[in-house]
């Protein structure tokens, strides 16, 4: 029995994949190797933030928030992600629910257009803004006689930002909707259930979780947007300017202190943002794992 016992044991180990029987010494230099490059291009950069950010001091820290046009990007940040995060979720909601629930003609193309703002640059989405709302765009000439500002605006960074963010929360949903499928749904409507108590009983419970990953990496995306907002911002001090665009300003001004600070509210936030985001990555997965063994 001992015998057999060996010869499986080592029938098991000779079948291992190669790679998990290699030297001790390659795993350590694979995983230094990996904390290295970590640490040179993410933590090293993230904590110089911090140093000249206090390189003058706490006082001159500190000081740098209380600045008037400081308030006022933080203000606009805040503004723009409270209306984009909302709207984005609407309509994840509603382009993951047709997508994963319907058949319908033009399924793909819909699912294309999601995915282009990760194929077009924020600056080139920025620059369209401005030709379609624009002093010389199409729209341009109407919105002027009208006194209705775009551009150059909040309404003009909400466009920008909302369209460099809107594939987040449909993305999330999107693949988890189509994998569950519609038996929950179609049981439901069976015993007599309309759409909406069967979205908010049957559907919002099992995507709860990858819906509110995707609102995160929205959020997260939406305050630390630069590109697109740079260009239909006009960088008006005190009243377009967003955080980036305030830390990228104050930079050029030589005003390093006060950038560093301002940065460093945008790394916290992003911290927060990432520790939120890895809390609901494991809970989704304790929740799928539950869903496979029941």
């Amino acid at each position: 029995m001992a015998g057999s016992v060996s010869l499986k044991l080592g029938t098991t180990t000779a079948s291992r994949p190669k790679h998990t029987t290699e030297s001790a010494w390659v795993k350590w230099i694979l995983i230094g190797l990996a904390l290295l490059f970590l640490g040179l291009l993410l933590v090293l950069p993230l904590i110089i933030v911090f140093v000249e950010g206090f390189s003058k001091g706490a006082a001159v820290y500190f000081a740098a928030f209380k600045e008037p046009d400081a308030g006022s990007a933080i203000k606009l940040t805040l503004i723009t992600a409270a209306i984009v995060v909302p709207i984005n979720v609407i309509f994840g909601l509603a382009a993951s629910w047709a997508i994963a629930k319907f058949k319908f003609v033009g399924k793909n193309l819909l699912i294309t257009l999601i995915d282009l703002p990760f194929a077009v640059s924020p600056v080139i989405a920025g620059l369209v803004f401005i030709l379609i709302f624009g002093a010389r765009g199409w729209f341009g000439p109407w919105l002027f006689a009208h006194d209705i500002k775009i551009v150059f605006a909040t309404p003009g960074i909400v466009l920008a930002t909302l369209f460099v963010t809107f594939p987040f929360v449909a993305r999330e949903l999107i693949p988890l909707m189509q994998s569950q499928g519609t038996q929950e749904e179609e049981a439901a409507a069976t015993l007599g259930a309309k759409g909406w108590r069967i979205f908010w009983k049957v559907t919002l419970p099992n995507i709860k979780w990858a819906l509110l990953y995707g609102i995160i990496l929205c959020n997260a995306r939406a305050m630390g947007e630069f590109g697109a907002v740079s260009v239909v911002s006009g960088h008006i001090r005190g009243e377009t300017n967003t955080i980036p665009l305030h830390v990228q300003i104050l930079f050029n001004d030589y005003q390093l202190a006060a950038s560093f600070a301002m940065a460093s509210l945008l790394l916290m936030l992003a911290l927060v943002t990432l520790i939120i985001k890895s809390v609901v990555e494991w809970k989704f997965h304790q929740v799928q794992k539950e869903r496979e063994v029941s």
